[in-house]
C-alpha cells in the first residue's frame, strides 16, 4: 500500500527547499510538485486545522513566513512535518501529498477567498463601530487630521481619515 488507498502512486524522492520553503515530491507515476510550506501548513490535516467534521474547519492566517524545521516518516504511508510556529500534529500521506500538489491551484484561489472575506468581515465590524469612537472624536481640535489604518497579519485592509472639529 502506497498510501491509505490501495495503489496510489507513492513518492519516488522528496526534497525540502528551506530557501524557497517548498517541499518537492516526485511520485511513482512521474507527477512532481513543488507543494510551498504556507500551502502545506494551511492545508494540514490535523484537527486544529480541519476541525472534527464537516463546517469546523478553522482558517489559517499569518502563515506566510512559515518554514518547515522537521519532517519525520510515519510508517510506509506518511510524513510529519514540524512548523517553524510549532505545529507538528499534521500527518500528511501520500495520498494527501498528491491531492496538495495536484490541486495547488484550486486550494490557493479556495484560501486566498476566504481570507478576502474575511478581511470584508473585520472591515465590516471596523465601518459598524463609530458610535463607539465618538466621545473621544469630540474632544479633537478643528483642523487636526487623524489617519487610521487597520492592519490584518499579511496587508493593510482599510484606511481613513478623520477630521476634527469643535
Amino acid at each position: 500500500m502506497a498510501g491509505l488507498q490501495a495503489g496510489s502512486p507513492a513518492p519516488e524522492a522528496m526534497t525540502v527547499h528551506g530557501h524557497s520553503r517548498v517541499l518537492e515530491v516526485v511520485f511513482t507515476d512521474g507527477a512532481a510538485f513543488r507543494i510551498p510550506f504556507e500551502l502545506m501548513r494551511v492545508y494540514s490535516p490535523s484537527a486544529e486545522v480541519q476541525g472534527h467534521g464537516p463546517g469546523q474547519e478553522v482558517l489559517q492566517t499569518g502563515k506566510r513566513e512559515v518554514d518547515l524545521v522537521a519532517l519525520e516518516p510515519i510508517g510506509n504511508y506518511a510524513v510529519q512535518p514540524t512548523f517553524s510556529d510549532g505545529h507538528d500534529t499534521g500527518i500528511f500521506s501520500w495520498d494527501y501529498l498528491y491531492f496538495l500538489g495536484s490541486q495547488q491551484d484550486k486550494l490557493w484561489a479556495d484560501y486566498e477567498k476566504r481570507l478576502k472575506e474575511l478581511e470584508w468581515s473585520a472591515m465590516r465590524r471596523w465601518r459598524r463601530r463609530p458610535a463607539t469612537l465618538a466621545p473621544a472624536t469630540e474632544r479633537v481640535r478643528a483642523g487636526c487630521l487623524f489617519l487610521f489604518i487597520i492592519i490584518t497579519t499579511d496587508s493593510p485592509i482599510w484606511c481613513g481619515v478623520v477630521a476634527g472639529h469643535e
